[in-house]
């Protein structure tokens, strides 16, 4: 009875061990994530936290599955930063972020928004089309500091107004789809690269605001448009 008593109690200490070490190492208890072989293994090379910008997602960050679009590596090509060129519509853009920052600009003199008092445009909107990554990205953030001084939520195309951030897809987002089909028709290797990979989830390399319009889930596009040329090839 006695030996009963101790072993239960030897028991005891050892699930209560366990508990405790699950609860204070908890890293321990995780399985390392395998990677298909069939993709290239420098996809998910780990990067150092330390120095890496606060809006990155980095490589290894991937679940089962997934792979981050890195700007890292060749799947950066996929970011709407990458100087992809494409003619959309008769006119060039250097990239598809490019073509996203540009319809925050007026389009003509008579444009309310050129014509509104005491604006700053630093860019034309024809500079903005030829500009590529963090430089697009921010001539588009100076635009919206006008666009919040005017009380305006629409960008423009062709001269016809649509709402910026919509809380249903709309005119913006089926144009962004346009473009970034372009980019990828007119650039052998961003198609290449995207059909390289195959079936796994694509996910974007930082960090969005909740509730994104669609228009923002660049890598849902993608994934649309994977799905559509392998369904062709």
């Amino acid at each position: 009875m006695i030996k009963l008593f101790l072993k239960n109690i030897l028991i005891n200490k050892c699930l209560l061990f366990f508990v405790l070490t699950s609860i204070i190492f908890p890293q321990e208890q995780k399985h390392p994530i395998t990677r298909n072989p069939e993709y290239p293994t420098h996809w998910w090379t780990p990067v150092p936290k330390e120095g890496a910008p606060s809006w990155e997602i980095l490589p290894q960050e991937a679940a089962h599955g997934e792979v981050i679009l890195s700007k890292r590596n060749e799947l950066g090509l996929l970011s709407n930063f990458a100087p992809t060129p494409f003619i959309f519509h008769g006119k060039r853009y250097a990239s598809l972020e490019g073509f996203w920052q540009m319809m925050k600009y007026p389009e003509s003199e008579d444009d309310p928004r050129a014509t509104f008092h005491g604006l700053h445009w630093k860019y034309t909107r024809e500079q903005v089309a030829q500009l590529t990554s963090f430089e697009a990205k921010r001539a588009g953030d100076l635009a919206e500091e006008n666009m919040k001084k005017m009380g305006i939520n629409w960008v423009t195309f062709k001269g016809k107004r649509m709402e910026y951030k919509p809380n249903v897809s709309g005119k913006h987002y089926r144009l962004i789809v346009e473009a970034t089909w372009e980019k990828v028709r007119q650039n052998p290797e961003v198609q290449k690269i995207l059909l390289a990979t195959g079936d796994l989830i694509l996910k974007p390399d930082h960090h969005q605001e909740p509730n994104a319009p669609a228009a923002w889930k660049y890598y849902e596009i993608l994934t649309k448009i994977r799905t559509k040329l392998q369904k062709k090839n």
